[in-house]
């Protein structure tokens, strides 16, 4: 459907800007969390539920090892419909078997219960230690508490889904389609075993926009694609990944149907720039980071080769522990970009380190490594590669790997 009018529709506007909020910040969103005793005393458990059945899409794990979760919520998705998810933390209800299935369907019955709705609009996720039965008597106890206190409560759903985490991820961008106001907000939780592939960690994104399935489907891919599959913490990706997105179409514009609608792109910018938000603090809050770089790779062949070569930079454990220590140890950039499969020119490369030129054609730039040293004591630093080929690029985020990460999870289960 094509239109016309609306200050917004037609018009190039620079990316939204990010603001606070949660996914109760749209208009006909609910959510609540709490604790159920999954967890000793941490909150556990979150609810999030639209007005009305609501337009939904996801992405998931590429693991092969998906949770029991994962396969209950691909199945609800397919209708392209939901109005309530639940998630639990403190267990992945992952390697379980059929049992972990059953308890995963008799989430989504718990909740369509507590909700009076169909069970085919619950859609369910969950995060923690993987391999354990998860504790079904706190659930049955927990979900309908959690269905009467809902509200505008998106910070307590936030806080119920965390595990590691050292801080809630949220936030909420504002854009006008037809002279509406629109608004949509995020959750999302990580910060260890974060490498995402099609998926995410665990993230939730709600909209007020009017969007048809398939057109929302596509949109949430795209972001994705640009935002949490571009950034690496340790390169493991979980078995329990996933994002949804719920959009109410209480903002009252007419829905949008297909990419060439005038006010897509506008739509698609605001869920670019908040699933690129979310993304950075889970790398900002990875497991026991100091410090987050940016790596973009310029002059590759293709874009896949810039991914390749930016991939390699982003997992490898010597390029991560050198940013660590603030050492501008350049050849270990430039052998994690010659062992990605990226065609690439030895003499031809050329990296900045802070935005210090630390090789040039190929070869070292020795009077400026005190520079580029200096550069990386800051908390936020990039590494910029120029392959020299092309017009391949790729951008992504990572963190450095330290002492900290390695006493975590050395000891997770005790």
């Amino acid at each position: 459907m094509k239109r016309s009018g609306g200050s917004a529709v037609g018009i190039k506007q620079t990316r939204p800007v990010v603001r606070a909020g949660t996914v109760t910040t749209p208009a006909g969103v609910r959510a609540a969390g709490g604790h159920c005793g999954i967890k000793p005393e941490r909150p556990d458990l979150a609810l999030v539920v639209t007005d009305a059945p609501a337009v939904a899409a996801a992405c998931f794990t590429t693991n092969r090892m998906a949770a029991a979760p994962v396969q209950v919520s691909r199945s609800q998705i397919a209708s392209g419909r939901a109005q309530a998810v639940v998630i639990n933390s403190g267990n992945a209800n992952a390697c379980t078997g059929e049992a972990g299935r059953r308890d995963a369907w008799e989430m989504v019955d718990l909740t369509a219960g507590a909700l009076s709705m169909s069970r085919g609009l619950v859609l369910v996720a969950s995060t923690g230690v993987i391999g354990v039965p998860l504790p079904m008597d706190a659930l049955r106890r927990g979900i309908p508490a959690l269905a009467g206190a809902l509200g505008p409560h998106g910070e307590d759903a936030a806080a119920a889904i965390l595990t590691t985490d050292a801080f809630p991820k949220t936030g909420a961008v504002e854009i006008e389609i037809e002279g509406r106001a629109v608004t949509l907000g995020g959750i999302a939780k990580g910060s260890g075993m974060i490498h995402p592939c099609m998926a995410t960690t665990l993230s939730m994104v709600t909209t007020d926009a009017a969007i048809a399935p398939a057109l929302a489907q596509a949109a949430l891919r795209r972001s994705v694609e640009r935002s949490f599959n571009r950034v690496s913490v340790d390169g493991d990706t979980s078995t329990n990944d996933t994002i949804f997105l719920l959009a109410t179409g209480a903002a009252g514009h007419a829905p949008l149907t297909e990419a060439a609608d005038p006010a897509f792109p506008i739509f698609q910018d605001a869920l670019d720039a908040l699933t690129e938000h979310l993304a950075r603090l889970l790398v900002l809050d990875g497991e026991g980071a100091s410090k987050v770089i940016e790596v973009s790779v310029s002059g590759a062949a293709s874009e896949e080769d810039a991914q390749r070569a930016g991939e390699a930079i982003c997992t490898s454990p010597l390029v991560k522990t050198a940013c660590h220590g603030g050492e501008p140890n350049w050849g270990r950039i430039v052998a994690a970009v010659g062992r990605s499969g990226a065609e690439v020119d030895p003499d031809r490369v050329a990296v900045s380190i802070g935005g210090v030129v630390v090789v040039a054609a190929g070869l070292g730039e020795r009077a400026n490594l005190p520079a580029a040293a200096e550069a990386m004591r800051a908390a936020e630093f990039g590494i910029a590669v120029d392959l020299g080929l092309g017009a391949g690029q790729w951008t992504g985020w990572t963190c450095d790997l330290t002492e900290r990460y390695v006493r975590l999870n050395s000891g997770y289960l005790t």
